[in-house]
């Protein structure tokens, strides 16, 4: 039978993890149609389908899911052994691809990512974000970037921000004829912005404050799903808002937003890059890393 190329089994892992020959297609550099045909030639010398294909959506077939299994080992020592080769340069190469949020990936867009890109010319950087959690192992990524209470706990963390806390916001046109809430009790009175997770729970406001600790699950008309679209909403005094204070440190600042119930909302740690230790790291991983280890006091 004759041997496929890397090219055939690349194809086939970026099309498993986006479960679209679309987006597969556009990660990899290539038309959809040169991506499908390929993984199509490959299918037909293994005599074996491994995607079913609608019109709509693109899964595995269990064969799909074994052969998977079997090659993703061997491609991952075929990448570690083309790293390690990759040493004897004076400056690592490559593609780094990180999986974050909107709100992280905003915060470390240009301090640490631009910085990256300026030392290591011959590096580029795919941020990917989402709301939800992924495997970033599964979904072929080197790294993620989260909230360091959500990092899963089989990863390696180092901390890329300083403390964070959330901020309790709303227009000064809001609180006209309302009294401004003094204890987080004080929000049942009150139209909230709430915020809808990822995976599909509403998000319960977190209160602390000489060791008294409260969720609260707010009341509100309006539900998002996106953290500039309530501060958008809050903005424009469609009620209260609990986001990142960073988020509207700019409309805090102008008078745009007045802020409550600041004593209850505590620092919380940030956000932390995390990578599988149990695997090889890419020269470029443990040079981003060394730099998010330089810019990040908390981190060394």
């Amino acid at each position: 039978m004759k041997r496929n190329g890397l090219s055939e089994l690349d194809g086939v892992v970026a099309v498993a993890a986006h479960r679209s020959f679309r987006k597969a297609a556009a990660e990899l550099g290539v038309s959809p149609s040169a991506l499908s045909q390929s993984v199509a030639g490959l299918e037909a010398q293994m005599g074996v389908r491994l995607f079913h294909r609608t019109t709509r959506s693109v899964a595995l077939t269990q064969a799909g899911e074994d052969f998977l299994d079997r090659v993703r080992p061997a491609l991952r020592q075929l990448a570690a052994a083309m790293d390690a080769t990759n040493a004897f340069r004076e400056k690592p190469v490559g593609t780094l691809r990180i999986n974050t949020s909107e709100g992280a990936a905003r915060l470390v867009l240009v301090p640490v990512v631009g910085e990256f890109l300026r030392r290591y010319p011959d590096m580029a950087v795919e941020l990917v974000t989402e709301g939800r959690l992924v495997d970033i192992v599964k979904a072929g990524f080197d790294a993620g970037i989260r909230f360091t209470e959500n990092v899963p706990h089989d990863m390696i963390a180092v901390a890329c921000s300083p403390p964070l806390r959330h901020a309790v916001v709303a227009s000064p046109a809001y609180f006209e004829g309302r009294s401004r809430p003094a204890h987080p009790d004080d929000l049942a009175a009150h139209s909230c912005i709430r915020a809808r997770l990822a995976a599909g729970a509403l998000y319960r406001w977190e209160f602390e404050r000489n060791g008294e600790v409260f969720e609260v699950e707010v009341p509100g008309a309006l539900t998002l799903d996106n953290q500039t679209l309530i501060v958008r909403a809050a903005v424009n005094g469609m009620g209260i808002g609990y986001v990142p204070d960073w988020a509207v440190a700019d409309h805090l600042a102008s008078g745009r937003l007045v802020r409550v119930l600041q004593d209850w909302t505590p620092p919380s740690p940030g956000l932390s890059l995390y990578y599988s230790g149990h695997r090889h790291v890419p020269a470029g991983l443990r040079a981003f890393v060394d730099l998010v280890r330089e810019l990040t006091p908390s981190a060394r």
